[in-house]
């Protein structure tokens, strides 16, 4: 197939209107959904505090063990919601049916079979790992918790993919609406007044996920027509698109684990940094939201509208959909930069911490735009099916930037954690670069 013409995007007035109301419909419940899980992991961390900073410590370690085996559920969606976007905005009734049941039988028996893999395997993984005894006394029994019921994960998140993927997403948003208010009373209700204590925290996301899995069946099964089938062919095209992300995810996070190991090997004040570090990222991630929220709202975008046969209309929906983005994130910059001395002193009374935590936030801030436009753009090419460009983009920007550049700049030359801040910026902008060179260039649309 011969790559499309690479002609310039031209938009007329009336159609940056049609564009930018179609792009915001899906966006704004996307935003919103992404806020509520924020919500929810904050409150989990805000009653775990109450507990002690044992129980605070094990919730943290249990969040990273939920982050590595969805890895697979993720990537799973988001291969489905390449395929299924597209038979969607195709009208293709037939096709759309067997991938929804494909998808949906193969998240239910992964989440079974992970899941009861891990139920009887996580006490000797918590036995093996390094951490402290209390981590382990408390980490143990959530992650049992969290292990039986992760059958439900695979399927509220396989589900609300698919429901994105066929412009939905408010059904979807009623859906996780449901989901934090009853994960959030619950948690209250069951760590401070029943006799599951601190097992309430993890036993209230269980519940809650299993009420908005019924939730989103109901709404599934009105895209399964009679005669749908388990196609083999689909999941295969699922699978082939999704697994660059999920190997994505895997070496951003070990990339991750080696910044962190720069860091320690600083000359001075390196726990002071890797606080400063850990704060910055957490007053980031409420910058992350709006991001990652476009990401998948793009992707869902310019699925349909492939599949509708609208390639330049996809190309044009990509840029106006980052273009939003970009736009909101400078506002929230902007915000943190000014209020950046606060934000330190809210997170932190240590006064070395503090000052490393204001010149992380003033020099990060700067990339934030380019990550918004990134993150945004990725997702489209996501969406188009081109995960493996994302993936290279991505991981080569982390592992032939960031890491090298930190590492000699930072460590080996001498310059310190300012330095470090500045990888993290350079990497971000090597990322907006590469990803707009393929964007632009077209091939992804075929």
């Amino acid at each position: 197939m011969n790559n499309p013409p690479a002609e310039p995007a031209n938009f007329s007035g009336q159609e940056i209107k049609n564009i930018l109301k179609n792009s915001w419909s899906i966006s704004w419940p996307m935003i919103i959904i992404m806020l509520i899980d924020f919500l929810v992991s904050i409150a989990d961390v805000y009653i775990a505090g109450k507990l002690g900073k044992e129980i605070q410590a094990s919730v943290g370690f249990i969040s990273q063990m939920y982050f590595v085996i969805m890895v697979v559920g993720n990537a799973l969606t988001v291969g489905a919601v390449s395929v299924v976007s597209r038979f969607f905005g195709a009208n293709n009734r037939k096709d759309l049916s067997n991938a929804v049941y494909t998808l949906i039988i193969t998240s239910v028996v992964l989440g079974l079979i992970l899941g009861t893999i891990a139920f009887f395997i996580s006490p000797a993984i918590i036995r093996i790992l390094n951490i402290p005894d209390a981590i382990r006394e408390y980490g143990a029994p959530l992650l049992r918790i969290y292990t039986a019921g992760l059958v439900f994960n695979f399927f509220l998140f396989a589900s609300n993919g698919l429901l994105r993927a066929c412009k939905m997403v408010k059904r979807s948003l009623f859906t996780m609406t449901a989901v934090c208010v009853i994960n959030i009373c619950l948690n209250f209700f069951l760590v401070f007044y029943t006799p599951a204590g601190f097992r309430g925290i993890i036993l209230s996301t269980v519940i809650s996920y299993s009420i908005g899995c019924l939730i989103n069946a109901v709404h599934i099964k009105k895209l399964i027509i009679p005669g749908r089938h388990f196609d083999k062919n689909l999941l295969k095209k699922m699978i082939g698109i999704g697994w660059p992300t999920g190997l994505q995810q895997i070496m951003w996070q070990l990339g991750a684990t080696m910044l962190f190991l720069i860091i320690s090997s600083l000359p001075s004040n390196n726990v002071e940094i890797i606080a400063a570090l850990t704060n910055g990222l957490r007053i980031e991630a409420a910058i992350y939201v709006i991001a990652f929220a476009l990401n998948n709202a793009n992707a869902v975008i310019i699925g349909n509208l492939i599949g509708e046969g609208r390639r330049d209309q996809a190309l044009k929906s990509g840029i106006v959909t980052a273009l939003i983005g970009v736009a909101i994130i400078t506002v929230q910059t902007v915000i943190v930069i000014l209020n950046a001395d606060k934000l330190a002193v809210l997170l932190s009374q240590n006064g070395i911490v503090i000052s490393e935590s204001m010149r992380y936030l003033y020099i990060a801030m700067l990339s934030e735009p380019f990550m918004a436009w990134a993150v945004i753009i990725s997702g489209g090419l996501n969406g188009a099916g081109d995960t493996k460009s994302v993936m290279k983009v991505v991981l080569g920007s982390q592992w032939l930037v960031r890491l090298p550049l930190a590492y000699i700049a930072g460590v080996h030359l001498g310059f310190g954690a300012t330095a470090i801040w500045w990888a993290m910026n350079a990497s971000i902008l090597a990322h907006a670069v590469f990803i707009s060179i393929r964007f632009f260039n077209k091939k992804w649309i075929k």
